[in-house]
């Protein structure tokens, strides 16, 4: 009977646990929000800015495309400075979930996380 209560006050500490983490998350979201990354592509010519959501933000071509007419050459570009952006923004998102999990006493959460955000070569240094 009393080991059925010692598992309860486990249970309202996990439910803490998973409150705090929630706060944590709402607050990761928002600074990844005001945080920027860039993506470029033919050295230079097209650059993406997006946020560390992943969201873009800007795009900036060099006039000598558009003064060119070099319509393929900017649609060849664009997807890549795009996926090289949020290639960035997701390493900064692992990272700062990797800085979360590694506050929490869960055995391999930061490994899952660095795994989900395609960080598997581990911390920057």
């Amino acid at each position: 009977m009393f080991k059925a209560l010692g598992n309860l006050a486990n249970i309202g500490s996990l439910m803490k646990q998973a409150q705090e983490m929630s706060g944590r998350m709402q607050a990761l979201q928002e600074q990844l929000k005001t945080k920027r990354a860039t993506g470029a592509a033919g050295g230079g010519l097209i650059e993406v800015e997006v946020n560390g959501l992943g969201e873009a933000l800007a795009v900036r071509i060099d006039p000598s495309l558009v003064e060119k007419g070099e319509r393929e050459m900017i649609e060849d570009l664009l997807p890549a400075a795009i996926n090289a952006a949020q290639a960035k923004a997701k390493q900064m998102h692992a990272e700062a979930m990797q800085a979360i999990a590694g506050e929490l006493p869960i055995a391999g959460l930061s490994d899952a996380i660095m795994q989900m955000g395609g960080g598997d070569q581990g911390p920057t240094p």
